[in-house]
């Protein structure tokens, strides 16, 4: 079993690499979800959430369900060590922390894009936590860096810079993945 994170500011391209990685037979798991999830059944705001369930459960609460999903104490259907595994959209050196105690190998591919190509696809994009002004932008992204994204882009072990055009973003992306399953055997 292959488990990689995937970390980078909303609208740097992390479902992108999910994507790319699912064609490569990779099972996604977005922490994201998790939030989503758990905003949906408390009638909350998804951002409001985030932060509420980090100060309830603590640092590591949503990496430890995405373990949990990993290890099919939620859906057998998920457990079996022939998979590999996308962690899609990690925020903070505290849940690499957890992976890398419960995954061996475990390794972080980063995204970087610049705040005005990222504000742009999230306008494109208009997923219902994206922001609609850039104001809102900002401060979805301080919240971001307050969980620690930062650390665990600058602490990833592959940078991808996703400015430039999708098809040598997603060449990269693949080499990259190729690489890591080749190491699996």
């Amino acid at each position: 079993m292959r488990v990689i994170g995937v970390t980078g500011l909303p609208g740097s391209g992390k479902s992108v690499v999910a994507r790319v990685a699912k064609n490569l037979g990779f099972h996604i798991i977005r922490m994201g979800d998790v939030i989503r999830n758990e905003a949906m059944a408390r009638d909350e705001d998804i951002g409001e959430t985030a932060v509420k369930l980090r100060k309830e459960y603590g640092k590591y609460v949503v990496a430890d369900r995405c373990v949990e999903i990993i290890n099919g104490s939620k859906s057998e259907d998920f457990k079996n060590d022939n998979f590999n595994y996308i962690i899609e959209g990690i925020r903070s050196p505290a849940e690499i922390e957890i992976f890398k105690k419960q995954f061996k190998e475990f390794k972080v591919i980063a995204i970087y894009s610049s705040p005005k190509a990222r504000f742009m696809r999230l306008k494109k994009r208009r997923r219902s936590d994206d922001s609609v002004n850039f104001s809102q932008f900002q401060k979805r992204d301080n919240r971001e860096l307050n969980f620690g994204i930062g650390n665990a882009i600058a602490t990833s072990d592959y940078m991808i810079i996703n400015e430039g055009p999708i098809w040598k973003f997603k060449n990269n992306i693949r080499s990259i993945l190729k690489n890591e399953l080749k190491k699996k055997n």
